[in-house]
C-alpha cells in the first residue's frame, strides 16, 4: 500500500512529507483502539485503491487517444487515395471510345462513362451508381430507341439476363435512326462485370453495301453456273413456287418454255409429266413438297424405256428448296454390264477358289502324311536301332580279335549314322509340320557351353583340330533344348568340314543381345552357294560318306532359328574359314542348361548285384538291354507289360532295385501309369522312363509325376550313367 500511495516520480521532500502524513495516520489509529469499525482506516484504503485506478484508467484512455488520432489520420489519408484512384480510373475510362461501364459483384452499377448508353438518353439520364444490373436491362428493353425487329421487349430482356450468366457474351443491337451498337461483356477477377459497347454503324452500313453488291455478283455467277452445269436445276420459295433454273431443266424434262415461269407452282410444272418413279411415289414427293420441315431426298425416274434420272431434293434456308435432275442412263447401262461381268468373274474366281482349296487340302495331307510317316517310320527304326546298339555293346571288350574289334567299332559308328539321321528327320519333321513346341526361358550359356565342348573335344582331337570354347557367364532368353541342338549342329559342321587350323566358338555381348559364333578355318562356302546350304540334303562338296552327314543339319537350325526368333547370320570367305551368328536376347535371371545324361565311362560293374526290373514290349530291344545289365553284374527280370510286371512282383515278394520301363507297352498300361502304380504301393522305387517320344506332350507328363526320361535309340554309356546314379546310395 504504502509503494502505491508514493509516485516515483516525487521529489525526496514530496516522498518525505507523504511518509510523515502516513506515519501520522497510523500512530492516530493506533491511538483510536477503542474504535472497532475501524472506518477511517477503511476510507483512507478505498481513497488509496481508487486513486491508483483513476491513474491507471487515465493512462489508457491516453493511449486509447493516440491510436484513435493515428487510426483517423491514416483513415483519411486512405480515403485520399482511394479518392484520387477513384477520381483517375473515371478519368481513365471518359478517354475510352467505346460506352464503358462497371458492376459490382452483387450487379450495382459502380460506374460508367459519358458514353455508354448514349444513343439512349432516356436510360443515360437513370444511370447512377448502384443502379442494379436487371433494372438496367428492363430501362433498355423498355426505351423506344431500341429496335427490336418483331420481338417484344420483354422477351429480349429474358434472353439478355440468360446471356448475362455467361461468361464472356457479345451481340450487335439495333438503335434508331439505323445505329448499330456492339455489345461486348466480360467478367472480372472478383466476379464483377465490365460491359463495352461500340458503335459498328458504319461497318454494319458498309457490309450492306458489299453484300448488296457481291449478292448481285453472285447471283450472275450462280446464274452463268447453272446454265453451264450437267444437271437440271429447279428452285422453288417457300411457297413451292418456282423461283429459278437453267435450260437444262427444260432438256431432260422435255418441258415446254410456257411451263417454266417466274411463281409457276411446282404442281403446275413437275405434277403431270409421264414419269415413273423408283425408290419414292409421286405422292410422298408432293407430300415432302407441301411440309414444313424437308429432310434431304433422293430418287430416280424413268421417262420412257431409256432416259434415267436420279434426284436430289434439299430443303434451303428460308422455307424454299432445290430439285436436281442428273441424267445416269449411261452409267446404269455401265453398272448392269459390270454386274454381269462381275458375276461371270466371280463364278470364275469361286471355281478357281475351290480347285485351289482343293489341291492346298491335298498338299495338307500329303504333308500331313508325310510328316506321320517320317514320326512313324523313325520310331519304329529307334526300336531295332537301339537294340542293334545294345547288342553290339554288350559283346564288346569279350576277348574279341583285333578284326573284330574294328569290325564291331564300324558298326558302332555306322548305327550312330543312322541314329543321327534319324534325330535330323524327326527334328525337320516337327518343325515342317509346324507341332514344334518351345519352351523359353533362362539358359545359361557357361553351362552350355562346357557340356558341349566336352562332347565335341574327343570329335575335333579325332581330327586333329583344336576346339577352343570360350566361356560366357551371361544367361539369354530361349528353348534350352533347341538352342542346344542348334549349336550342335553348326559346331558338328564345322568339325566336319574343316581339315586343320582351329574351330572357335563363343559370345559377343552388344546391349540386350548376345551374338553367339561359331568360326572355323575351313575351306569357306562361294557367295553364290550361301543360300543353298540351307536346304534339306545339301552338302557343300559332298563326300561319298554318309558318315559325313546328309545335310540336313544347317536346315534343322535355320527352321529352329525361325522358330525361337533368333536371327542368323553368315559370313565366309573362300580359302579362309567361315562365321556362323546367332543372336539371342539376354536374360535377367540365372538360367538352366538343357539336362542331358552325362555318357559316362566308368570301370567294373555300375550296380553289381542289383536287381533291375525292365519292361519292355519290344522282344528283341529288352533281350539287348537285359545281356547288357546282366554284363555290368545285375539280375535282370523282364515283363512284356506293366501288368505282368505287376503281377510277377507280387508273386515274388522281391521289389526289385531299379526300374526301367518303356512308355509305349501296346494295349495295356502305359509305363508312367505302371510307375504311379508301383511308387503307390512300394513308395518312390528308382526309375527311369525310356521312349522314343520326343513330344511335349509327355515330357510334361512325365515331369508332372516326377519321372525322368531317357529317349531312344538308348545310348550305352548314358544307359551306363543312369543305372549307376540309380543304384547311387540315397543320402
Amino acid at each position: 500500500m504504502i509503494e502505491t500511495l508514493i509516485n516515483p516520480a516525487d521529489s525526496a521532500e514530496r516522498r518525505a512529507e507523504k511518509l510523515l502524513t502516513i506515519a501520522e495516520a497510523l500512530m492516530r489509529r493506533v491511538e483510536q483502539a477503542t474504535d472497532d469499525s475501524g472506518a477511517a482506516y477503511a476510507q483512507f484504503q478505498r481513497a488509496a485503491l481508487l486513486e491508483d485506478q483513476v491513474r491507471e484508467r487515465t493512462r489508457d484512455l491516453g493511449r486509447a487517444l493516440d491510436l484513435l488520432n493515428d487510426s483517423n489520420a491514416r483513415l483519411a489519408e486512405a480515403t485520399r487515395a482511394a479518392e484520387t484512384a477513384r477520381q483517375n480510373l473515371s478519368n481513365a475510362i471518359e478517354t475510352v471510345q467505346e460506352g464503358f461501364a462497371l458492376f459490382d459483384r452483387e450487379d450495382r452499377l459502380v460506374m460508367c462513362n459519358s458514353r455508354f448508353a448514349m444513343h439512349m438518353p432516356d436510360v443515360h439520364a437513370q444511370l447512377q451508381p448502384g443502379l442494379g444490373f436487371a433494372d438496367y436491362v428492363a430501362m433498355v428493353s423498355r426505351s423506344p430507341h431500341l429496335t427490336l425487329e418483331g420481338q417484344d421487349g420483354e422477351a429480349w430482356a429474358q434472353g439478355r439476363m440468360r446471356r448475362h450468366k455467361d461468361q464472356h457474351v457479345i451481340f450487335n443491337v439495333r438503335l434508331g435512326g439505323d445505329h448499330w451498337v456492339q455489345v461486348s461483356e466480360h467478367r472480372t477477377a472478383d466476379g464483377g462485370t465490365v460491359i463495352l459497347q461500340t458503335d459498328v454503324t458504319d461497318i454494319i452500313l458498309a457490309e450492306r453495301h458489299e453484300r448488296g453488291k457481291l449478292l448481285d455478283d453472285q447471283a450472275r455467277m450462280i446464274r452463268a453456273t447453272l446454265d453451264h452445269i450437267n444437271q437440271g436445276v429447279g428452285i422453288f420459295d417457300a411457297e413451292a413456287r418456282l423461283a429459278g433454273w437453267n435450260g437444262r431443266l427444260g432438256s431432260l424434262l422435255s418441258l415446254p418454255m410456257g411451263r417454266l415461269r417466274i411463281g409457276t407452282s411446282f404442281e403446275a410444272v413437275f405434277g403431270r409429266l409421264p414419269m415413273q418413279f423408283e425408290r419414292l411415289t409421286r405422292g410422298a414427293l408432293m407430300d415432302w413438297v407441301a411440309a414444313g420441315v424437308r429432310p434431304p431426298l433422293e430418287f430416280a425416274v424413268r421417262r420412257g424405256e431409256e432416259l434415267i434420272l436420279d434426284v436430289f431434293a434439299q430443303g434451303m434456308p428460308g422455307g424454299g428448296f432445290v430439285l436436281s435432275f442428273t441424267d445416269v442412263t449411261a452409267e446404269r447401262a455401265a453398272l448392269q454390264a459390270l454386274s454381269r461381268a462381275n458375276e461371270t468373274l466371280e463364278a470364275r474366281v469361286m471355281e478357281r477358289t475351290l480347285e485351289l482349296e482343293d489341291a492346298l487340302a491335298h498338299a495338307e495331307r500329303a504333308n500331313a502324311s508325310r510328316s506321320r510317316f517320317v514320326a512313324a517310320a523313325s520310331h519304329d527304326l529307334l526300336q531295332p536301332l537301339s537294340a542293334a546298339k545294345l547288342f553290339i555293346s554288350s559283346i564288346a571288350g569279350e576277348g574279341l580279335d583285333r578284326g573284330a574289334q574294328v569290325a564291331l567299332e564300324k558298326a558302332q559308328n555306322a548305327l550312330m549314322s543312322v541314329e543321327g539321321l534319324l534325330d535330323a528327320l524327326l527334328d525337320i519333321s516337327k518343325l515342317e509340320s509346324g507341332k514344334a513346341a518351345v519352351s523359353v526361358g533362362a539358359v545359361s550359356l557357361d553351362r552350355l557351353l562346357r557340356t558341349l565342348a566336352e562332347e565335341f573335344a574327343p570329335m575335333a582331337a579325332a581330327k586333329g583340330l583344336r576346339l577352343v570354347v570360350v566361356p560366357c557367364t551371361v544367361s539369354v532368353e530361349s528353348d534350352p533344348a533347341y538352342l542346344r541342338r542348334i549349336l550342335q549342329n553348326l559346331i558338328g559342321n564345322a568339325i566336319r568340314y574343316t581339315d586343320k587350323g582351329r574351330v572357335l566358338v563363343g559370345a559377343r555381348r552388344r546391349g540386350g543381345v548376345v551374338r553367339l559364333e561359331v568360326r572355323d578355318t575351313g575351306p569357306g562356302i562361294p557367295e553364290e552357294s550361301q543360300n543353298d546350304i540351307f536346304k534339306e540334303f545339301h552338302r557343300l562338296n559332298a563326300r561319298a560318306s554318309a558318315s559325313e552327314g546328309m545335310g540336313l543339319g544347317l536346315a534343322i537350325v535355320e527352321r529352329a532359328c525361325a522358330l525361337l526368333g533368333h536371327p542368323l547370320g553368315l559370313t565366309s570367305e573362300v580359302g579362309h574359314g567361315t562365321c556362323f551368328m546367332v543372336q539371342v536376347p539376354v536374360s535377367d535371371g540365372p538360367g538352366q542348361p538343357l539336362q542331358v545324361e552325362t555318357p559316362e565311362r566308368r570301370r567294373g560293374p555300375v550296380a553289381a548285384d542289383k536287381i533291375a526290373f525292365l519292361v519292355e514290349n519290344d522282344a528283341e530291344l529288352r533281350r539287348a538291354l537285359g545281356l547288357l545289365l546282366e554284363k555290368w553284374g545285375m539280375t535282370v527280370l523282364e515283363a512284356a507289360s506293366g501288368e505282368e510286371a505287376l503281377a510277377l512282383i507280387d508273386e515274388i515278394g522281391i521289389l526289385p532295385d531299379i526300374f526301367i520301363v518303356d512308355h509305349q507297352l501296346g494295349e495295356g498300361m502305359t509305363g508312367i501309369e505302371t510307375l504311379a502304380v508301383l511308387r503307390a504301393a512300394h513308395g518312390a522305387v528308382p526309375a527311369r522312363l525310356i521312349t522314343a517320344d520326343r513330344g511335349p506332350a509327355l515330357q510334361v507328363l512325365a515331369g508332372g509325376a516326377g519321372i525322368e526320361i531317357l529317349h531312344k535309340p538308348i545310348d550305352p554309356r548314358a544307359l551306363e550313367a543312369v543305372i549307376a546314379r540309380l543304384s547311387a546310395p540315397t543320402t
